[in-house]
């Protein structure tokens, strides 16, 4: 085989499969649902201070886990290796 054909044979393989970008894309989803429940709402009157609404169960316990979930999908994703 060619250095030029050897070249043109690795140049023509993806990084990823089909299965690891799809995926990603679910690990993606996931972290930003995370980010978006931990962001929350803004206050109904901004000059007072709420601690229900700043330490509520959401903010603190299941925006962070869906976080640590959706990265843990995408190091899964980028680990699995393709069927090829």
């Amino acid at each position: 085989m060619s250095n030029q054909s050897k070249n043109e044979t690795v140049a023509k393989q993806s990084l990823f499969s089909k299965d690891n970008y799809f995926i990603m894309l679910i690990g993606l989803i996931v972290l930003a649902i995370g980010f978006f429940l931990m962001a929350g709402g803004k206050s109904a009157d901004p000059k007072n201070f709420d601690p229900n609404e700043v330490y509520s169960t959401t903010r603190i316990t299941i925006a962070p886990i869906l976080i640590i979930i959706g990265f843990t999908i995408e190091i899964i994703a980028i680990m699995k290796k393709s069927k090829n």
